[in-house]
């Protein structure tokens, strides 16, 4: 039945929730905001911009360091690249005899971006460190590992891309957050942007979720 595709999905979110604060969920929290990161990247390359540097911390800080480029579309690429990086994986994911493919393609882009961009000392180690491991799990483990981290790091972003939004801005406004910063550019609140990423995020996912549940995969 097409609804045992959100068996995987679902189980790999209660498990996240549960251990949210472990270790076992912070390598993922942070390869999400690796994402996050290179998500403002991708949004300054593609409206003629260039990234300087990207910056990890162990505390699941992150920077991109941009020049040039649209700079509303490259703060907003951050929350919801995320997101978009979640539900993508989620999707592919679940496409049968991909699963080692795309974990193989994530672990090369991994490395390619550490080694191009990042410059901080721990966003150096744990860039080669996670994609070295994807690479390993891509090509000496099982399809089914595969399958089980594409999940893992597909929910994980979506769940990080609400959960981020609403700590940086709805509960707690950051002076240094993304709608901090498109507040000063625009009409709008930091509080209203936070809200509208939260909205997509959330509508994001529940659609991707009826998707998995009708069988649309190829």
């Amino acid at each position: 039945m097409p609804i045992r595709r959100l068996v995987l999905p679902l189980v790999v979110a209660l498990a996240a929730l549960a251990l949210w604060n472990t270790f076992v969920v912070y390598p993922f929290r942070v390869f999400v905001v690796f994402l996050h990161e290179i998500s403002h990247g991708i949004a300054a390359l593609s409206t003629g911009g260039r990234i300087l540097a990207i910056g990890l911390t162990f505390d699941e800080g992150g920077v991109c360091v941009t020049d040039g480029g649209n700079r509303f579309l490259i703060l907003n690429a951050g929350y919801l690249g995320s997101l978009f990086w979640g539900v993508l994986l989620l999707r592919l994911g679940a496409r049968r005899g991909r699963a080692s493919g795309l974990v193989s393609l994530m672990g090369a882009f991994t490395l390619l971006v550490t080694v191009v961009y990042v410059r901080t000392l721990f966003g150096i180690a744990y860039g080669l460190a996670t994609g070295t491991a994807l690479l390993y799990v891509a090509s000496k483990l099982s399809a089914r590992v595969s399958e089980v981290l594409l999940a893992a790091i597909g929910v994980v972003s979506c769940l990080y891309a609400v959960w981020d939004v609403a700590s940086d801005v709805l509960f707690r406004e950051s002076a240094g957050s993304d709608a901090s910063a498109l507040a000063l550019i625009t009409p709008f609140p930091a509080f209203l942007w936070g809200l509208a990423w939260v909205a997509v995020s959330v509508a994001t996912l529940a659609l991707t979720l009826r998707w998995l549940a009708l069988g649309r995969v190829r």
